[in-house]
């Protein structure tokens, strides 16, 4: 369903008037990411990451694909939205979050995805069994 012009701007500054999720568009300049990676940078809850995502995705800002176990989130391919996301993480490249989270994400390329998202579930459970 193609929105009008007005729904889509709306749509596009909602999601992005929240800090996790410009965080999230930073971070995904430098191409997609797994979930799990995301997640391990924002130190959020899971199903709080999810939701930033999903508002992400509804606003058509990012896409995202499964491979195998893991879903994998990267920019728009619309170029207008692409440009708009340009001007706007341009405004955050100075900004020591930004800059942590960055260091952060390229830290945790160098571990396999495998790796990274099966120890966090590991710990997520041992978390709930301990609680």
């Amino acid at each position: 369903m193609k929105h009008s012009p007005l729904t889509r701007l709306v749509q596009t500054h909602k999601a992005l008037a929240h800090p996790a999720r410009l965080r999230i568009l930073a971070m995904l300049r430098g191409g997609e990411l797994c979930v799990c990676q995301i997640t391990a940078v924002l130190g959020l809850a899971p199903s709080t990451v999810s939701a930033h995502l999903k508002e992400l995705r509804n606003a058509g800002l990012t896409a995202e694909r499964k491979q195998g176990k893991w879903i994998y989130v990267g920019l728009s391919d619309d170029d207008e939205l692409r440009e708009t996301l340009g001007r706007v993480v341009a405004e955050l490249a100075g900004d020591p979050l930004v800059v942590d989270d960055t260091r952060m994400v390229a830290e945790l390329q160098r571990i396999p995805v495998e790796t990274l998202c099966r120890d966090r579930a590991d710990m997520a459970t041992k978390e709930r069994t301990t609680s």
